[in-house]
């Protein structure tokens, strides 16, 4: 840590660790042409003409955003490290833009306790190539002591599992999610698809044998039943939810009724791909849950995002190896990798109209500080960490299974032709990604929160 004398003395001095000139900068009040002077990991200036630095960085031609926050991974650790691991996971990120991720808790074992928070925390020290955080699971049988879980120091929140989960992370029966949601304050992410309902239709899968019969099986009212249940709960008990991969038209005019208590993720595979085609191409690669339905689900999506609706894109990175998606569906496990391609995807969406590269940096950076409460994270001001994403608009890249730093090694955009590309990833104010490459060592520290700043 830089004593606190250094500090003032570089700031007295403007003497800055290090000057980012020549980009367009996406501020809070818009795109701008300024210098970025960042000290101790913080933006202190835009206009550097009268500071010095130890190193002056000319970027002319690119354009800097606010880091992207990822508010959606499964990196498998502990227990799974077969197909992912915190350090594999955060290489990804950095190398995709992404400065800081929240990691969800069905690893093994379930991260439902103070003791599995502090055990994902200590391996993340010195192996994070981000900043991250740890949501904490809510099921019976931790419910008592979420509102003390929560508030730890690097947990995200609560993750709800209503469907398509297992053992103590599946809370599907209204007594259980009564009891997580009366227990504490903060914002609680949800899975909502409707395990009755997701069993009693499993045969179709298994009659099947196609993956193609996955939007079947886990059809839309699997989501809005789910949805409007916890809907109806949180109303009771006064809680803030966030609805993760939301993913159907029906989903979205229903939720649009109840934005005072509700924020809404989506995701780039459900933008990007659509059904039948997406299975007939890729197969049990483009199993996820919930699944890629139809293109006029997909257009909804969008609709959404155009209105202002959505609040955070998220990826769900949820990564398998190419031998466990091999295996003859419904047994194959769903999930696809996808914390790396978050921004390119987007990106491209960028670059073919679909929305403005400002509602994106809403969708990736404000969006996700302002729903989870991150502290000094999601913009670029004054006083924020310096955080950055560069990117090179007129990059064109191909995606492919090559460039992935996944363990699972793959992904289902391999082959892809994107225009627009991050170059460089800034944390806390040095680079960990420069020209494309990585650069020095892991220095992801926790995510720190607001509501939670009196135990940091």
């Amino acid at each position: 840590m830089i004593p606190p004398q250094d500090i003032s003395d570089k700031l007295r001095t403007r003497h800055a660790d290090i000057i980012l000139r020549g980009a367009r900068v996406w501020t809070p009040a818009g795109p701008q042409h300024s210098d970025l002077v960042c000290l101790h990991g913080k933006i202190v200036a835009f206009d550097a003409a009268d500071w010095s630095a130890d190193e002056v960085v000319q970027l002319a031609g690119l354009d800097i955003l606010p880091g992207v926050i990822d508010s959606q991974v499964h990196f498998r650790d502990p227990g799974l490290t077969h197909k992912e691991d915190i350090e594999a996971g955060t290489r990804g990120a950095v190398l995709g833009g992404v400065t800081a991720i929240f990691e969800m808790p069905n690893t093994d074992p379930l991260t439902l306790t103070s003791v599995d928070i502090d055990n994902k925390l200590q391996r993340a020290a010195g192996h994070a190539w981000c900043d991250h955080a740890f949501y904490v699971g809510g099921s019976a049988a931790n419910a008592e002591h979420l509102a003390a879980l929560e508030m730890l120091p690097g947990c995200a929140g609560v993750k709800v599992f209503m469907g398509s989960s297992f053992g103590a992370l599946l809370a599907s029966e209204d007594h259980v999610l009564d009891d997580i949601l009366r227990c504490g304050r903060r914002r609680v992410a949800v899975h909502a698809e409707d395990d009755l309902r997701l069993q009693q239709r499993k045969h179709l899968a298994e009659q099947s044998k196609d993956v193609r019969s996955h939007p079947h099986w886990r059809d839309v009212d699997s989501a809005l039943l789910a949805t409007r249940r916890i809907v109806a709960l949180a109303r009771k008990h006064q809680r803030r939810l966030h609805l993760l991969h939301i993913s159907s038209a029906q989903e979205m005019a229903f939720l649009a009724a109840h934005k005072e208590r509700v924020t809404i993720e989506v995701l780039p595979h459900h933008l990007t791909m659509a059904a039948p085609d997406c299975y007939e191409r890729l197969g049990t690669l483009a199993q996820m849950n919930p699944p890629i339905r139809s293109a006029e689900h997909r257009e909804a999506l969008w609709q959404a995002v155009r209105d202002g609706l959505v609040d955070v894109i998220g990826s769900d990175h949820a990564p398998h190896t190419l031998q466990e998606k091999a295996a003859s569906y419904p047994h194959s496990p769903s999930g696809m990798p996808g914390v790396q391609t978050l921004l390119p995807v987007m990106l491209e969406h960028v670059h073919a109209g679909r929305l403005s590269l400002q509602r994106l940096v809403e969708l990736t950076s404000t969006g996700p500080a302002r729903v989870f409460g991150i502290q000094g994270k999601g913009r670029i001001a004054l006083g924020y960490d310096a955080d950055l994403t560069v990117v090179d608009l007129a990059a064109r890249r191909t995606i492919s299974n090559r460039w992935i730093a996944s363990i699972s090694n793959w992904t289902p955009y391999d082959g892809m032709q994107v225009t627009g590309w991050p170059v460089a990833t800034v944390l806390r104010g040095q680079f960990v990604v420069r020209d494309e490459q990585l650069t020095g060592a892991p220095r992801g520290a926790p995510v720190q929160f607001l509501e939670c700043r009196a135990n940091a």
